[in-house]
């Protein structure tokens, strides 16, 4: 067939991969290459000359014109500024194809034209990106032309980490540090670093663009402000997993090939549980390169969608009353030969190491729920959480049945005599096979579960960046590998056998922080109540998260392991609550211009049509009660929207003058916010009421059913 796609031979080609490198750099420059990226340290700039023209001749090779340093700044979303490769022309006006050693180490962005949190002042305007060696370069194509583009972390001139990539680096470090130590410990010798490894599935929305582009709501806020839900929404439950539309499969046909082009490991695709909802899973990498392709699949799939009129939406509540979408985040944690830390084996009552970890993952999420949930809050989770398909906001651990047996028996008696089997599962249908069934279901309302060799954080929202979750989980899981290296270590000096010594702390650890473990349904209000009772936090929204970050338990923390300072924490609260306010800014005026340019002119035009025909039906002499009491309905209906509106015009005013951020953002999320909801309710009800010809925008029904 003419449309045959060989993926080998697809997958990596806009991408400088270790082989793309080794084939173009000379043997002692790839070996210093990969010394670096693997060990740590500097390149010489002589090496990097020779890295940077190899670098630059498989661009050209391939069409580009331009690079970029590819960055994370603190808005969550990603920034590149081009270069062209030319220089000065030579002598006879020829131009030449440039790209230095220096231009690939380190680039000067506007540090002040970025979120800083008050770190740089606008007349303080330099920063600097530095590459990152260990996540590869890649090419993009679109209008602009074919760009290279290099992954750079971004500070600022006094050093301060202004991005995502940074401090998820320095945790990385980290980890892998403290990790090794517990490993080293259980008598591996050989591993000389541990890798966090990630997998992020990606859920996202599809509507029609033309619909779209009439919904100004859906253009500046990514979500729907207003709407009346449709007749139909997700309650059969026949579009999870249903047979996808031709249209959405050209789609995905189309995102995969460009995905895979870029090295990412697009593997899973399906319906999800609303309409108009899908979702993509990738195969687990290397932290930050599993974050950088996060980011390509995003920007990949609102690129694609256009090219389909279509756009993709990543707001994690895009439409009231059906699932909102998350980006659950698999982490584990693998040695470099091989061992993966949270593998628990077919034994795992007497599998010692991983039970410790398990136990130092209790330990780190128990201490620090808190800023687990704050890792994950953004202004459109705030939606999102404790809803339907998404955990709660009280953080808690999940480990199926097997797992939290053994965890009661060590707690109980000291030893895991037995372990929970999960059996045979037998059809019934003499032509299907029995087979053996897992120990453990699965729990869709826990926020932290474990599923097999890895943690499931399901409570990362469909739009945020994947770092911040993961240097926390680095961050928190560090510090109680280190605190329980530093036990072991301590009390094996003193004389104690490393057996017994590991025993009793991984009883300790278990007995004292069981209570982060829950196995039930994460939405019940009874957990509500029991978490109040165990002690657990209940953090509902990003703004009440954004001061887990400067505590002094919190600084502590970070400041040990040297991910943030206590300076950088404090900046990034101060830009969540500048956050917060711009976004539910920019969304209470999107719906007091809607209201009053688009609804209430609509309804106010419907009105004369109704009394007009109340006039025509009573001149004829026929009976005009049904067409007086809606009219008076409607009317009744607009002036509610009328008042409301006026009350959103006035908070809003207010929250605006507001000086202070974080008594800003407690208003919007208060006052404003409510009085948002409050001007909803009566539009919405309108639209139940108004003629659909004359409703100004299209419905819940068109926009999820008939893409």
């Amino acid at each position: 067939m003419s449309d045959m796609i060989n993926v080998e031979e697809l997958f990596g080609s806009r991408v400088f991969t270790v082989g793309k490198m080794k084939e173009r750099l000379p043997k002692q420059v790839f070996a210093e290459v990969r010394r670096v990226t693997e060990q740590g340290g500097e390149l010489p700039l002589a090496t990097a000359d020779v890295v940077a023209k190899a670098m630059k001749d498989w661009a050209v090779e391939n069409g580009a014109t331009h690079y970029t340093h590819w960055f994370q700044p603190l808005t969550g979303i990603t920034a590149e500024k081009h270069d062209a490769f030319v220089s000065h022309p030579d002598g006879e006006g020829r131009m030449l194809l440039e790209f230095s050693g220096k231009e690939l180490i380190k680039g000067e962005p506007d540090a002040s034209s970025f979120p800083s949190g008050g770190l740089r002042a606008t007349f303080e305007a330099r920063g600097y990106t530095a590459w990152d060696m260990t996540s590869p370069a890649f090419l993009k194509e679109d209008a602009t032309g074919v760009i290279l583009c290099i992954p750079t972390a971004f500070c600022s001139y006094t050093g301060e980490a202004l991005d995502k990539k940074t401090p998820l680096l320095r945790s990385m470090e980290a980890i892998s540090q403290q990790a090794l130590r517990i490993v080293r410990l259980f008598g591996d010798n050989k591993a000389t670093k541990v890798v966090p490894s990630v997998g992020a599935e990606q859920e996202y929305f599809l509507v029609d663009r033309e619909k779209y582009l009439k919904r100004e709501d859906l253009i500046f806020a990514g979500r729907t402000l207003f709407g009346a839900p449709a007749p139909k929404g997700q309650e059969l439950e026949d579009h999870y997993f249903g047979t996808i539309r031709e249209r959405i499969g050209a789609y995905m046909k189309d995102l995969n090939i460009e995905l895979w082009k870029l090295g990412v490991t697009a593997k899973t695709q399906h319906n999800e549980a609303a309409p108009a909802q899908h979702e993509l899973a990738p195969i687990y990498e290397t932290a930050n390169i599993a974050v950088d392709h996060n980011q390509l699949v995003m920007e990949t799939m609102k690129k694609v969608a256009g090219r389909h009129g279509l756009t993709c939406l990543l707001h994690e509540k895009p439409f009231a009353g059906v699932n909102g979408s998350g980006k659950h985040d698999n982490w584990s944690l693998c040695t470099d030969n091989g061992v993966n830390l949270l593998d628990p084996g077919d034994t795992p009552n007497a599998n010692i190491q991983f039970l410790l970890v398990l136990a130092c993952i209790m330990k780190a999420v128990d201490t620090h729920a808190d800023l687990l949930r704050q890792s994950a809050s953004d202004v459109g989770n705030d939606h999102r959480l404790g809803a339907n398909e998404a955990p709660p906001a009280i953080i808690s651990m999940f480990l199926g049945e097997q797992l939290d047996d053994v965890v009661k028996q060590l707690v109980e008696t000291g030893e895991a005599a037995h372990l929970i089997e999960g059996g045979k599962l037998e059809t019934g249908v003499s032509t299907l096979p029995d087979f053996e069934k897992d120990a453990t279901d699965r729990n869709r309302t826990s926020p932290f579960a474990f599923t097999g060799n890895k943690f499931e954080f399901r409570t990362v929202g469909s739009a945020d960046s994947i770092a911040s979750p993961n240097t926390t989980l680095n961050a928190i899981v560090a510090e109680a590998f280190c605190e329980a290296a530093d036990t072991l270590e301590a009390e094996m000096a003193a004389g104690k056998a490393f057996e017994l010594a590991v025993h009793d702390l991984i009883k300790e650890y278990m007995s004292r922080h069981q209570r982060i473990i829950f196995n039930g349904d994460g939405y019940s209000e009874e957990w509500v109540k029991e978490a109040e009772r165990r002690g657990l936090p209940n953090i509902r929204t990003m703004v009440e998260a954004a001061g887990t970050l400067t505590t002094d338990k919190a600084i502590r923390l970070f400041e040990k392991f040297g991910i943030f300072t206590r300076v950088e924490l404090e900046s990034r609260e101060e830009i969540l609550y500048e956050t917060y306010a711009k976004t539910v800014n920019i969304e209470a005026l999107t719906m007091i211009n809607m209201a009053n340019k688009r609804y209430i002119p609509a309804v106010v035009g419907y009105t004369k049509t109704l009394a007009d025909t109340v006039i025509a039906v009573r001149e004829a002499g026929a009976d005009s009660s049904v067409q007086t009491e809606l009219l008076s309905e409607v009317s009744q209906g607009l002036a509610a929207a009328r008042k409301a509106l006026k009350e959103l015009e006035r908070v809003t005013a207010q929250a605006v003058a507001m000086p202070d951020a974080k008594a800003q953002a407690f208003f919007y999320m208060d006052t404003v916010k409510r009085a948002m909801d409050a001007l909803r309710l009566p539009v919405d009800a309108l639209e139940m009421l108004v003629d659909k010809k004359v409703w100004p925008v299209p419905s819940y029904g068109e926009l999820i059913f008939e893409v």
